[in-house]
C-alpha cells in the first residue's frame, strides 16, 4: 500500500467529504474518488458509507484511519529525523587545494551544490602550484586537492576528472610564432622559454620535443602563471602552460598556441590514503564520485 494512498484516505476521513479533501490535496475530485475505489478494492472492503451529510467511516475504515495516522506520523517523524541528522552531521569545515586550470570551474560547481545541501559547512580554497598544494595536503592543512597531471599520486587516492587540459605556448602577439596555428618541437629549440618549476612538467616537454635539456633555452621558471604574463607580452620569453590557466585573464597582446603533437592531460581529485576523513570530507568526495563515476578512472579509499 502506497503512502500516497494512505494520505489520500486519511484526508478524506478527516474531512468526511471528497470535494474538500481534493482541494486540500490539490487533486481533482474524480481522481481522488478513483483512488479511493482502488484502495477499497485492494483491501476487499468498503471504507466509507455514503450518507446525505457526507461520508462515514465503516469499522474497517476506522481501523485503517488509526493505522494510517500512526504510519503517516512515523513517516513524518523519520523524515524530520533524517533532515536533523543531515544538518547536524554535516556541519564543519573543508579545506580544498586547487591548481590553475579549467577544472577550477568544476570545483566551483561541486562546492556550490555541496554548501547548498549542507549550509552549515564552511570551506577554504587554497590556490597554488601542484607541489605546494601536495605539501599542504601532506601536512594535513588541506583535506582534498585538485592537481594537474603529470603529478606523482603514489601516496594518494585519486579520482580523474573528465575535462582535459590543453598544453601550449603563450607568446607575444609580436612574436615570429604568433601567426602559427600550432607549435611543433623544431620551433622551440633555442627559443627563450619559461617553464613550470615542477620536474614532471619539464620532463613532459622533453619527452614531447625529443630534445635534451641542453637544447632548451630555459630563462626562467614559475609556479603560477599570473606573474609571467607581462614577461610574455614584452617578449622576454614564451611560457609553457595550459589553456585553462588563462581563463578570463589572457592579455590581449598575447596568443596561446597549442602544441603539435597535442598534449592533453587531466586534473585529478586527490586525498591522502592513510588519513581518516571527517564525515564532511567523505561526503564531499562522494559528491565527486557520484558526478564523475567510480570506475576504472577512480582509485579511492574513503575509509
Amino acid at each position: 500500500m502506497e503512502l500516497r494512498l494512505l494520505r489520500y484516505f486519511w484526508t478524506i476521513a478527516e474531512e468526511e467529504n471528497i470535494s474538500r479533501a481534493a482541494e486540500i490535496l490539490h487533486v481533482t475530485q474524480p481522481t481522488l474518488s478513483r483512488q479511493l475505489r482502488e484502495l477499497e478494492t485492494e483491501l476487499g472492503t468498503p471504507l466509507f458509507e455514503r450518507q446525505n451529510k457526507g461520508l462515514v467511516l465503516t469499522d474497517a475504515g476506522l481501523f485503517l484511519k488509526n493505522r494510517a495516522a500512526e504510519i503517516l506520523r512515523l513517516t513524518q517523524q523519520t523524515t524530520q529525523e533524517f533532515a536533523d541528522r543531515k544538518s547536524q552531521l554535516f556541519s564543519g569545515h573543508i579545506a580544498v587545494g586547487c591548481v590553475e586550470a579549467d577544472n577550477s570551474d568544476t570545483l566551483a560547481m561541486m562546492l556550490e551544490d555541496f554548501v547548498s545541501d549542507y549550509p552549515q559547512v564552511t570551506f577554504h580554497i587554497f590556490s597554488s602550484a601542484s607541489d605546494i598544494i601536495t605539501d599542504q595536503l601532506d601536512k594535513g592543512l588541506l583535506d582534498v586537492a585538485i592537481l594537474l597531471e603529470p603529478v606523482n599520486t603514489d601516496k594518494y587516492a585519486t579520482l580523474t576528472l573528465p575535462r582535459t587540459e590543453k598544453w601550449g605556448l603563450l607568446v607575444s602577439q609580436d612574436s615570429f610564432l604568433a601567426d602559427r596555428p600550432v607549435i611543433e618541437p623544431a620551433d622551440i629549440a633555442g627559443m627563450p622559454l619559461m617553464l613550470s618549476n615542477r620536474p614532471e612538467v619539464q620532463h613532459l616537454l622533453l619527452a614531447w620535443s625529443g630534445l635534451t635539456a641542453a637544447q632548451l633555452n630555459v630563462v626562467g621558471t614559475y609556479n603560477l602563471s599570473f606573474n609571467v604574463l607581462p614577461l610574455v607580452a614584452h617578449q622576454v620569453a614564451a611560457a609553457l602552460m595550459i589553456a585553462g590557466a588563462l581563463s578570463n585573464r589572457q592579455p590581449a597582446d598575447t596568443r596561446f598556441i597549442p602544441l603539435k603533437p597535442a598534449i592533453q592531460t587531466n586534473c585529478v581529485l586527490v586525498w591522502r590514503r592513510d588519513r581518516l576523513m571527517t564525515p564532511v570530507v567523505r561526503a564531499f568526495v562522494r559528491y565527486f564520485q557520484e558526478a564523475f563515476g567510480t570506475g576504472a578512472a577512480a582509485k579511492q579509499d574513503t575509509n
